[in-house]
């Protein structure tokens, strides 16, 4: 009996040990997001300032699209062709109607809305104007990147600061999002695609891009473009909120009286049908 009372206590245990040791492998992983110390709020003063609101050069763009086309793959080659003809006859494919976000690299590529960019301890976030799923995360404390990401439209975003530059290694982004290199003109990336950005001031009000894209399911090679944005200081000059889906709604009142949201019918390419 006394042996069975023992075995049972070793058993008890045991099991208190694994508890205790899972327990504490658990609380030994570092902290994600550390609170931030004094040091790190007053290292931010050192950074550039990017403050404001900043604006795409859109003639720039245009400009790339003519002359730096990404080494597309066949089939992704002949997609752009046939998207570009149907632009340039007036017929232009609708690739940006569904309140998706936009997404990278489509939205340093080919956005023609503002954005904002706000330096906390250990991170640099990017605010666009144009719908409120316009976020990116850029986290500069040293993190590496998760070994399985789950794909996001935006990615998983490191950084660091090689003096007032800004360099940036995303993956993970869903292979869904669209390499754009206009707003009618652009092919999912299929997957396994990785972004590196070097951002810096060129002069005092002018922001530049320096963007790789290595995409091996649509790119025979890594492409290299840069896009410019440009400040704004006067005070007219601020983000405003911007809800994509809310295009696809009126006002309107239910039976009780309540304001509601109304949906509005659309056809296939995004243009509302008007009421008979």
């Amino acid at each position: 009996m006394k042996i069975k009372h023992a075995a049972i206590w070793a058993v008890a245990l045991l099991g208190v040990s694994f508890q205790f040791a899972a327990f504490s492998q658990q609380n030994s992983k570092p902290i994600i997001n550390p609170p931030p110390t004094a040091k790190d709020w007053a290292n931010l003063a050192k950074l550039p300032d990017w403050s404001g609101v900043w604006n795409p050069k859109i003639t720039d763009q245009d400009m790339q699209a003519k002359t730096n086309m990404p080494p597309w793959k066949p089939e992704a080659g002949d997609l752009i062709k046939f998207q570009l003809a149907e632009e340039k006859a007036g017929r232009p494919p609708p690739l940006f109607v569904n309140c998706l976000p936009e997404a990278m690299p489509a939205w340093m590529l080919i956005t023609h809305n503002a954005m904002e960019i706000l330096f906390t301890p250990g991170r640099v976030t990017m605010l666009g104007e144009s719908d409120g799923n316009r976020l990116r995360r850029i986290y500069t404390d040293g993190r590496p990147h998760p070994d399985d990401p789950d794909p996001t439209f935006h990615g998983h975003s490191i950084g660091r600061w090689e003096g007032n530059t800004l360099v940036i290694d995303t993956i993970g982004v869903l292979p869904q999002a669209l390499i754009a290199i206009s707003e009618a003109a652009g092919v999912p990336n299929n997957g396994d695609m990785r972004i590196i950005e070097r951002i810096y001031l060129a002069n005092k009000d002018e922001l530049h891009d320096e963007i790789e894209i290595i995409a091996p399911k649509v790119f025979t090679k890594s492409w290299k473009t840069t896009r410019i944005y440009f400040r704004q200081r006067a005070r007219k000059y601020d983000i405003v909120e911007g809800v994509c889906l809310e295009g696809y709604f009126a006002p309107g009142k239910d039976k009780s009286g309540n304001d509601i949201f109304v949906p509005i019918q659309h056809d296939v390419g995004g243009n509302r049908i008007p009421p008979k």
